[in-house]
């Protein structure tokens, strides 16, 4: 079976474990939580980083930090994973979404625009914040989405779950909004098993995220709280791995961008299939998942159709993201686009990326999917 991704342990991550194990330190917090992250900040260029159980975690306080309140409204791209959404929610705030625009999949800046100016009015408020995704990896425009978050005075989550390693202008994806997002689930370009990190601006803002992580505690000798806190540190087993993992990451980076070009070689000569590149080289991708889209209209089979079909070869695809404008949930949400997502959507697909396959794999992918589409 070729794997959509898997976790690729090729390096220190049982020797870290043992350490932390024969330490006694497996609880949440310990030595290799720091290491993990003076790791992650030395490699983002950029210090202040906490390590959290999960990405979605880290979007909560991002917006915690950002000031989000119940009865707010907070800006989210529509097509994303809903984990860039669900905390909104959680907060007692309400999702206004915003399309993609076609060349880098992600947060259009003029419906970002229309939806800010629309909502004042609507509401005589601002939104609170904007969540943006750096989807599959790919970055989003952000001197632009920057450029209208400061015009207006919103805060600005940037999350980059999928895009560790990716870089827009140079810079770090996950550096450039006021607060940035980072997942290590098992299928991503590096994993903790399960985990996240939130960036942020400074010093000041990490202690206060560290406080509210670890359930709001007071510096007392009881338990005294005056702040609603949350059990969201990252244990230090689960550390011990990412550290192992981080030191392996300029290499999965290298190879996932392999991957991509692969693909783009593989497949340059097949009719109707289109594989997503960067726009220009202001955007650097990881590539965590190579995507291809085409007209179902032209090929007579939906995506969907696509995936069993290379899933009966032993191949594992993924859809695109269903939009959350679409979701049954988020029914009600305000949003603004003009349909980007939804073709996004209703022609894409993701391929096989991950970084423990072979070359040969990844030909093998090229050429069924091939198959797949001329039938």
């Amino acid at each position: 079976m070729i794997k959509l991704s898997i976790p690729h342990l090729a390096g220190n991550e049982k020797k870290y474990v043992d350490e932390a194990v024969e330490s006694t330190w497996i609880v949440p917090l310990g030595p290799f939580v720091d290491e993990f992250e003076y790791r992650l900040g030395d490699y983002l260029h950029h210090k202040d980083v906490v390590a959290l159980s999960a990405g979605t975690a880290a979007i909560h306080l991002g917006l915690v930090m950002a000031g989000v309140k119940a009865g707010d409204e907070v800006i989210c791209q529509s097509l994303t994973f809903s984990a860039s959404c669900n905390p909104i929610v959680y907060l007692g705030a309400s999702p206004v979404l915003v399309d993609s625009e076609p060349e880098t999949w992600n947060m259009s800046p003029s419906f970002l625009e229309e939806a800010i100016i629309s909502r004042k009015k609507a509401t005589g408020r601002y939104p609170a914040a904007i969540v943006v995704v750096h989807l599959y990896g790919m970055p989003a425009r952000m001197d632009e989405i920057m450029a209208i978050a400061s015009r207006y005075g919103i805060a600005v989550v940037e999350d980059a779950a999928e895009a560790l390693g990716s870089e827009f202008d140079g810079k770090k994806c996950g550096t450039i909004g006021d607060y940035g997002v980072l997942s290590f689930n098992g299928n991503k370009i590096i994993t903790t098993s399960g985990g996240g990190a939130l960036i942020c601006p400074d010093k000041t803002a990490a202690e206060r995220v560290k406080f509210l992580s670890t359930q709001a505690r007071e510096n007392r000798p009881y338990y005294y709280h005056t702040t609603i806190g949350y059990n969201y540190r990252l244990s230090n087993v689960s550390a011990a791995i990412g550290c192992a993992q981080i030191e392996e990451l300029p290499d999965r980076v290298k190879r996932r961008r392999c991957i991509h070009g692969l693909y783009s070689e593989l497949l340059a000569g097949a009719e109707w299939v289109t594989v997503h590149d960067e726009p220009s080289q202001r955007f650097r991708s990881n590539f965590w998942l190579s995507t291809v889209s085409f007209d179902k209209s032209v090929v007579g089979r939906t995506p969907d159709e696509i995936r069993m079909l290379l899933l009966e070869r032993g191949i594992e695809t993924r859809l695109i993201w269903r939009p959350m404008h679409m979701q049954p949930v988020f029914a009600d949400a305000p949003y603004y686009g003009g349909g980007c997502s939804d073709g996004i959507f209703e022609n894409g697909l993701c391929l096989p990326s991950g970084t423990t396959l072979s070359d040969d794999d990844i030909a093998q992918v090229a050429e069924a999917l091939k198959e797949c589409l001329a039938k």
